[in-house]
């Protein structure tokens, strides 16, 4: 049974989604502020965090910047519908996914189990992995098997969905991706109307990237199509 943390300050909706999931056969540990969800996630005890914004003694985003100093924990956040600022905030800041509020219970458990299949798809990769298979573009090293990344000799610093990301647009380097693919192959789901999730992970990784060597962006966007990453020849 899959364990979840749900925290959010409306102690009501809490305890209907709670009910709900457990229904669904998850495992639901709820926690109602800030401070008290940091602390239950970084417990080593959870699977997945559902992390509302606006909570007491700590608003979501924060708790947020804090876990992703020290843990990858999968987080799935919950906006207020139409608050675009924060969801583009919450990906920015390693955020697996977002939701707006009010969510139907039946989408989120789909969001919850994509994530959780993307999760599980890695762990399994990781585990049969004898010797992590690499392959290198450019001044990219790319570990399949650690689900790792070497930029320029360095360990690069990302999320596991930002991984994945990186995984499939190199792997297809020189050849464009639409956004339909890489919802589907990166987060496991179709690619709704007004979602930002693609864009802010793409924009995540060319920032932690950096350009190529002649100033050229490493992902090009490839206007109402997709992105595209390129192939240096080297």
């Amino acid at each position: 049974m899959h364990q979840l943390l749900l925290a959010d300050d409306d102690i009501e909706l809490c305890d209907m989604l709670r009910q709900y999931l457990e229904a669904e056969d998850f495992n639901v540990t709820t926690a109602h502020d800030g401070e008290s969800t940091l602390a239950e996630a970084r417990s080593g005890q959870h699977e997945l965090l559902i992390l509302d914004i606006m909570m007491p003694r700590m608003n979501g985003l924060d708790v947020l910047r804090e876990l992703r100093r020290d843990s990858q924990l999968p987080v799935l956040i919950l906006t207020a519908r139409g608050d675009d600022v924060d969801s583009i905030i919450g990906l920015e800041l390693g955020a697996d996914d977002y939701l707006p509020k009010p969510a139907s219970p039946r989408v989120l458990v789909a969001r919850i189990r994509a994530i959780l299949r993307r999760v599980s798809v890695d762990l399994q990769a990781q585990a049969e992995s004898t010797k992590p298979a690499r392959f290198v573009l450019g001044d990219l090293d790319i570990h399949t098997g650690t689900r790792s990344a070497d930029l320029k000799g360095k360990p690069l610093v990302i999320t596991s969905t930002e991984y994945s990301m990186l995984e499939c647009l190199v792997r297809n380097a020189g050849h464009v991706i639409s956004k339909e693919e890489l919802s589907q192959q990166v987060l496991g789901r179709k690619l709704e109307s007004y979602d930002r999730s693609v864009d802010m992970h793409v924009s995540n990784l060319r920032r932690k990237l950096g350009p190529l060597a002649d100033g050229e962006e490493r992902i090009k966007t490839v206007r109402g199509v997709g992105y595209q990453y390129i192939h240096t020849g080297t």
